[in-house]
């Protein structure tokens, strides 16, 4: 028999408003190092190797929390682990604006990482469980709140000076504490699911691959691993790379706002459309505008212009890895739900590691701005080709337990 949530549709929409308000703290959080970078690059004058390292440090560290996070929603419940990844990565932002080096900096974003790494995990599954049949929108919506975190952190930098940059990390440390609050204070009970086996087993972990699953989580993997990189490549250099390109700071800042702003708004769109029968042509206009849109701002030099196309291109960006998402809290039963979106994450993760480093390789090797986005074009290719694998026709409902 399914279970049914106490209070039902209310109160599952208070759950998704926290959990979008905990995603909003996280894309802040993610996206500060990114917005912050001419201040740093300005008080440590790092290579473009050790910038990229910082870029790379809290991704990685948000790929080792988002699999251990994943095993302990199957745990201990999504609530409490969102509750203290929150506190965790508020506490390690605060340090990163005390870092008296880049390499303090490095280390203190690595650490804030590991929290990040459980929010996630744990705000979809909490998205995701315990309603009935799963509903794409609230996964997506409540992944919105990411992209929508860091266009917060993108404004608040337009009006910081450089020299100032530590305040970002202060603010992005205390929000999190705000969010982390308000969830134990007013988020509804969760569904408690009966599960087959012991949570966070290696046999929970096996259950991905069980009845013909293996494919599909493979895929996922794969195309998670691609829309991480793609993503945050441009999330952390895309203000600098305009810059360089000869761009002034406000056209760039307002192209990086533009960014995350059409991917928040792209991704609310989508994950409506992927509840209707709109949802096959959804993910074509996703899968096809990306490249396109790549190449234009890569052959573009008009300020106004590039602003609207990284308005575009954020949305195809963004809405992607929102469809994934979408996909890994729809594609497991609740009993290791929180164990597959985690192991999803990570992949992502991983590539969000690699976009990042990939990035200052390329202009290490004397590759142009330019160069270094249309780089991306086979990459995106070859993850929208998993997109409309996995997302094209709907998924059959979860099962319950």
């Amino acid at each position: 028999m399914s279970p049914t949530p106490s209070g039902s549709r209310p109160q599952a929409s208070a759950t998704i408003a926290l959990c979008f308000l905990a995603a909003l703290c996280e894309g802040f959080d993610v996206q500060a190092a990114g917005v912050a970078a001419a201040g740093v690059v300005g008080a440590f004058k790092p290579s473009p190797q050790a910038l990229g390292y910082l870029f790379s440090a809290s991704n990685l560290g948000l790929m080792i929390g988002a699999v251990v996070g994943g095993r302990l929603v199957d745990r201990f419940g999504g609530k409490a682990v969102l509750v203290m990844s929150l506190i965790l990565f508020g506490a390690f932002s605060l340090g990163c604006s005390q870092a008296w080096d880049v390499a303090s900096l490095t280390w203190l974003r690595l650490a804030t990482g590991l929290g990040l790494g459980g929010a996630l995990p744990s705000g979809i599954a909490l998205a995701a469980g315990g309603q009935g049949a799963p509903r794409n929108r609230d996964v997506v919506w409540t992944y919105a709140g990411m992209p929508l975190g860091g266009s917060g952190v993108a404004l608040l930098a337009l009006a910081t000076p450089h020299e100032e940059w530590r305040r970002l990390f202060l603010i992005g440390g205390l929000l999190p504490f705000v969010a982390a609050a308000a969830i134990a204070l007013l988020m509804p009970r969760p569904v408690v699911v009966q599960r087959a086996q012991g949570p966070g087993s290696p046999a929970a972990f096996g259950a991905l691959f069980e009845r013909g699953a293996a494919l599909r989580t493979f895929v996922l993997w794969a195309a998670m691993l691609v829309a991480g990189l793609t993503l945050h490549l441009l999330l952390n250099w895309l203000p600098l790379l305009l810059q360089w390109r000869g761009v002034a700071k406000a056209p760039a800042a307002i192209a990086q706002v533009g960014f995350s702003l059409g991917g928040a708004l792209a991704a609310m769109i989508t994950g409506h459309l992927l509840d209707t029968r709109q949802r096959g042509a959804s993910l074509g206009v996703v899968v096809v505008g990306l490249p396109v849109l790549l190449v234009l701002l890569a052959t573009s030099t008009q300020g106004g212009l590039i602003v609207g196309l990284a308005l575009l291109l954020g949305g195809c960006v963004i809405a992607s890895q929102g469809i994934l998402y979408g996909v890994a809290g729809s594609l497991y039963p609740p009993q290791v739900q929180g164990t597959g979106v985690g192991a999803a994450v990570s992949f992502g993760r991983l590539g969000s590691v690699a976009g990042p480093l990939l990035a200052a390789a390329m202009l290490g090797a004397g590759r142009s701005p330019g160069e270094v986005v249309t780089g991306l074009l086979p990459i995106v290719i070859a993850g929208g080709l998993g997109i409309l694998f996995l997302g094209w026709r709907r998924p059959a409902q979860t099962p319950q337990v």
